[in-house]
């Protein structure tokens, strides 16, 4: 692999990374979520809810590892803040791996994103932004194309945003259809609703986002067995992320990939 040296952490040339659902398979993607630098998981998104697992370079190894093919990164402080607040952590994750990652939380303006993209990170996830402003879901895209992916988590049927606390005022539906003109790669849905709970997934708001939608669909929340992701691949979406479950020795890596790819 190439390397070019970048200020602040090394970006590895880990070459095109493309999620083209005519030929791609249906991927668990473990999620590496951190919070003052170390990896916890929250339940709905809730502060003062976070169980800790450890440092974010072990477990990112540990997940490769296990066989993970995409890393999920979320800054979590930087969700509530607004600022990318485990720059550092998430710094030393990148330098640590070799595979695909995707990035998100206190990421708000194109120049935040670019300068992400060209230290490392392959993807970066908007949420908070992609709301607030759409274009500049284009702006990056126009520049770094099949590099954006936009956050859509949602309440009660609703897109939330500022760390899940407030209300877009928009369906997922609604403004996955808009993102996707704008050029989005994919759109990562998170169902706040059962996110963190181990209590399973569901799947209609899932199938309706892959309905109204050309582009892949990630899911994510509430999964807590094999059957759940299952279900969520036959709901259509691309892939899962999967925190909790993982962390919680709910079933292995190479399980929930094995119980996929069997299908």
């Amino acid at each position: 692999m190439g390397v070019v040296e970048i200020v602040g952490f090394t970006r590895v040339d880990r070459g095109h990374w493309s999620m083209d659902t005519d030929d791609a398979t249906f991927e668990v993607i473990p999620a590496v979520d951190v919070q003052d630098g170390e990896v916890v998981q929250l339940v709905q998104g809730e502060r003062g809810t976070e169980k800790t697992y450890g440092d974010p370079v072990e477990a990112a190894r540990r997940w490769i590892g296990a066989g993970a093919k995409t890393l999920h990164l979320v800054d979590l402080d930087g969700a509530f803040e607004g600022e990318r607040e485990n720059a550092d952590a998430v710094g030393a994750v990148i330098d640590a791996v070799d595979v695909p990652t995707q990035l998100g939380g206190g990421i708000r303006t194109a120049e935040d994103a670019i300068d992400l993209l060209e230290r490392g990170v392959d993807r970066v996830i908007l949420g908070t932004a992609a709301v607030e402003n759409p274009d500049v879901v284009a702006e990056i895209s126009d520049e770094r194309p099949d590099s954006v992916v936009v956050s859509l988590d949602a309440k009660g049927g609703e897109v939330v945003v500022e760390g899940w606390t407030e209300g877009a005022g928009i369906t997922p539906v609604e403004a996955a259809e808009r993102y996707e003109e704008l050029g989005a790669a994919a759109i990562l849905f998170t169902n706040v609703d059962v996110e963190g709970q181990l209590e399973g997934v569901a799947t209609d708001p899932v199938r309706e986002l892959v309905e109204a939608t050309e582009i892949p669909v990630i899911a994510s929340g509430g999964v807590a067995t094999l059957e759940d992701v299952r279900d969520l691949r036959e709901a259509g979406a691309a892939a899962v992320v999967v925190g909790s479950a993982l962390y919680e020795g709910r079933f292995t890596l190479e399980e929930a990939q094995a119980a996929v790819d069997e299908e």
